[in-house]
């Protein structure tokens, strides 16, 4: 097992007990198997790109948020307001989804805000 997958998959158990998730509900989510889930958590199985971005998404947090050795330097709000065991699976992809708008929507303003202030400086120079 390498100290990387075993990295992941403690994050990943970490950010679905958070969510108050069974194993089953983000099998369900994911589309794959609940020992599979089991596996990638004990590190015995690497977790393929796909699947950590589609993690990502739903925890919202950054991709390599998953990839963080201390646990204590994650910066994401997992917190829900509502118990993930009340929530059906179309429920969680249309979560997922939102926070990847969001993300995008802030990294396009944090973007505009940087060129505009580029062009504040250059302009007064």
């Amino acid at each position: 097992m390498a100290d990387e997958d075993r990295i992941v998959g403690g994050n990943i158990r970490q950010f679905r007990e958070r969510l108050s998730m069974s194993q089953q509900e983000l099998a369900d989510f994911l589309g794959v198997t609940t020992p599979l889930i089991s596996y990638y958590e004990g590190g015995g199985r690497a977790v393929p790109v796909l699947t950590i971005e589609k993690l990502a998404s739903l925890f919202g947090v950054d991709a390599y948020d998953l990839f963080e050795e201390n646990a204590s330097h994650h910066t994401a709000n997992t917190a829900f307001a509502f118990r993930a065991d009340d929530l059906l699976n179309t429920d969680l992809e249309q979560i997922a989804q939102f926070r990847k708008i969001v993300k995008n929507y802030i990294s396009m303003k944090n973007l505009a805000q940087a060129n505009e202030a580029k062009k504040g400086e250059n302009s007064g120079s």
